[in-house]
């Protein structure tokens, strides 16, 4: 497996597995907290057509998000490509995994277009596009590359650290070395996902529920734990009662037998 290709050579960029998961994992935890749910998109393997001249001409990130767009394409469908002249919004961010066949064109190593061909990756994404972010990552050396748009050009940029804060969207893009829970499988490995600004890595859904149910648990665990400190207060305050009543019981035998030595003696106790 590891010493055959995995793309064609005639159309490179098809996806393997990790093509398949990562962008499931950056979708299901790209929420910026600035933008109701239904006003966030994010596409993977998705047709971007962006030139209303040359309706054949489009790109295929691996992955994108937008916002301030309708989650579902006219508010309740399901988007079959993304057309920018309809959309009305551009991509915000847009990921690329790198692969052997598309390393070159990911990071703008390719020739420059010639007239009348379509224009190359890197230029829909600097020029045309204008994305914002456009983020690189090879799996195989876990290198993450982030580039910003100044107005003009793609500039890359400065990582201490593999994680990529993005202002706008209120939300941070690094890598995350744990297990993702698909819906076939767990699959331990190094991930893309997003932050907070807390720096605290965003739960899927998936994820969000576990944490539900362990906060229920928890939650029931305490409610069980604070039910039998009530009933060990009850029995406890029970033992005091049964205590206080037999020294009572003790104190009038006590007493009584005080106040009968008392006549024996001639001595009337209640003159005492």
């Amino acid at each position: 497996m590891y010493d055959l290709p995995s793309e064609n050579p005639e159309d490179p960029g098809l996806p393997d597995e990790f093509h398949d998961f990562q962008p499931e994992l950056l979708r299901r935890t790209f929420r910026p907290p600035a933008y109701w749910p239904d006003r966030c998109f994010s596409g993977s393997d998705l047709n971007i057509y962006y030139d209303l001249d040359h309706l054949n001409w489009y790109k295929r990130p691996d992955w994108f998000g937008v916002v301030d767009v309708d989650c579902f394409y006219g508010g309740d469908d399901l988007r079959q490509s993304y057309v920018r002249w309809q959309e009305g919004a551009d991509p915000t961010v847009v990921v690329e995994l790198l692969s052997p066949g598309t390393e070159p064109e990911d990071l703008g190593q390719t020739q420059r277009r010639r007239p009348q061909q379509p224009p190359t990756k890197w230029e829909v994404y600097e020029q045309i596009l204008r994305v914002p972010y456009y983020v690189v990552f090879d799996r195989d050396s876990l290198t993450l590359q982030a580039f910003a748009h100044d107005g003009q050009r793609l500039r890359p940029l400065t990582l201490t650290e593999p994680r990529l804060w993005i202002p706008t969207l209120e939300l941070g893009l690094g890598l995350w070395r744990g297990t993702y829970s698909t819906g076939r499988a767990r699959v331990s490995g190094q991930w893309l996902r997003w932050y907070d600004a807390q720096g605290q890595w965003l739960p899927t859904d998936t994820e969000a529920a576990q944490q539900e149910a362990q906060l229920a648990q928890q939650e029931a665990q305490l409610a069980q734990q604070e039910v039998q400190l009530a009933q060990q207060e009850v029995q406890l305050a029970q033992e005091r009662a049964m205590f206080a009543e037999e020294r009572a019981r003790l104190a009038e035998d006590q007493a009584a037998r005080l106040a009968a030595k008392l006549r024996e003696l001639n001595i009337d106790p209640d003159a005492l």
